[in-house]
């Protein structure tokens, strides 16, 4: 069996969505004729840890975990804070604070490509001799964090071994970039970094349909799109039960750039003028929340109504989403929300529950959003179509028909085994 190097920041213990990528690639290749080998930190710095992922590392797998000295204290000590997780400061404020901004511009011009680059030296030099006494067929990158990409890149060039880029979310086109306030020489950098990446990468993949064109505009060639997905295995022990409450469930980040206002503006007006629907009323929140999210919650009068479950673990999100009514989705607000895909947006595809997805109708999610059938997207100012579908749920929740909005179309395509079957495909390419 052929054997693919996989360099990824993220590995369990870590939580959150970036760990899930990599994580089910590794899970699924074996059956796709690749025997994969883990490059990954020993002691990383994650954001979030959930325990329950280690169930997903195939046994016998080969680990290798190399030292990583990570600037986070310095970040702590810049920004004033202790708890909050540092990656989130940019999506999600609690408070607003100067410090956040010095921080954020620190890490931005200061460390490039990302706040774990001062592992890409060290893991270069250790791989480079590595490989040269347990040799592999290709390697697989995962970014960000792209310091992932560089590592790959680097020792690809130096060995002459395939390198197959893959792209959670693009590197200087994504939607965050600029919030770093990022100065003219580390823009420079950071695109050189990319340059090189596309020049030296025998295939790149990326998560959604339009980031593939917008990141060919400036170069990548032979770019093909692998979903995010969900995995089959984790909804097995889900035992789904409807809320006794009529609950509306976001799961993930709520950002300033996410938050739905015209949501909370018909809510209100549906809980003035439908008979018992304040009282029916649950917004369960999972996950860290912007303060001008919680400002309009509380504007809006629905404070009682709210449910803030806080950071929680994968398989109770997936309870939650499950057993929720309705199920939102805002896209960020920015010039290429076109191609973000949210990881999230898989599970909620296959835990099969009306989906309000805000955006405008250009987005990829809109398009699937449109060919499954899932639910309603709609733009941010929009309020009359959104109040008519919360009603059409609502009725379905007063008469109990907790299933009566599923689609029927198979969605098995966006399984996580279905999307590794085309990372295997793809690493035979490169290697034939």
């Amino acid at each position: 069996m052929k054997k693919v190097l996989i360099i990824s920041y993220y590995w369990p213990p870590a939580g959150g969505i970036g760990v899930l990528r990599c994580l089910k690639f590794v899970k699924y290749l074996r059956e796709c004729g690749w025997e994969p080998v883990v490059f990954t930190p020993e002691n990383a710095d994650y954001p979030y840890y959930d325990d329950g992922n280690f169930k997903d590392i195939p046994e016998g797998v080969k680990i290798i975990k190399r030292p990583i000295w990570e600037p986070f204290k310095l970040f702590k000590l810049i920004t004033r804070r202790k708890d909050v997780p540092l990656n989130n400061i940019i999506h999600v404020r609690d408070r607003k604070s100067i410090f956040d901004n010095l921080g954020i511009w620190v890490r931005g011009n200061f460390f490039i490509p990302d706040a774990r680059s001062f592992w890409i030296k060290p893991s270069v030099k250790y791989l480079i001799q590595y490989l040269k006494e347990n040799p592999v067929d290709a390697i697989l990158t995962d970014g960000p964090p792209h310091t992932n990409t560089v590592i790959g890149t680097q020792v690809s060039r130096a060995l002459n071994i395939p390198h197959l880029a893959d792209f959670q979310d693009p590197w200087t086109q994504v939607d965050y970039y600029e919030l770093f306030k990022i100065g003219k020489n580390a823009d420079a950098k950071h695109k050189r970094l990319e340059q090189e990446t596309f020049n030296t990468a025998k295939k790149i993949t990326i998560a959604s349909p339009s980031w593939k064109k917008d990141i060919e505009k400036i170069g990548a060639k032979n770019v093909d799109v692998v979903y995010y997905g969900y995995d089959e295995d984790d909804f097995r022990d889900i035992k789904v039960k409807a809320d006794d409450k009529f609950t509306i469930c976001h799961a993930g980040l709520l950002g300033y750039d996410r938050n739905p206002n015209n949501l909370f503006e018909v809510l209100k007006n549906l809980s003035e003028i439908e008979q018992g629907f304040k009282d029916d009323l649950k917004i369960k929140l999972l996950g860290q929340i912007d303060i001008k999210v919680k400002e309009a919650i509380i504007k809006s009068g629905l404070e009682s109504n709210l449910l803030n479950l806080g950071t929680v673990n994968r398989k109770v999100a997936l309870q939650e989403i499950s057993n929720s009514w309705i199920l939102l989705l805002p896209l960020n607000k920015a010039d290429n929300v076109n191609g973000r895909i949210p990881g999230k947006f898989f599970e909620y595809i296959r835990a099969k529950r009306p989906i309000i997805s805000f955006g405008p109708h250009s987005t990829d999610v809109n398009n699937i959003m449109q060919e499954y059938n899932l639910g309603i997207n709609i733009d941010y100012s929009e309020t009359e179509m959104l109040a008519h579908f919360i009603l059409e749920q609502y009725k379905n929740f007063k008469n109990e028909r907790f299933n009566a909005t599923q689609s029927s179309k198979d969605r098995s395509v966006f399984s996580n085994f279905n999307q590794t079957k085309f990372i295997g495909k793809y690493l035979d390419e490169i290697t034939q």
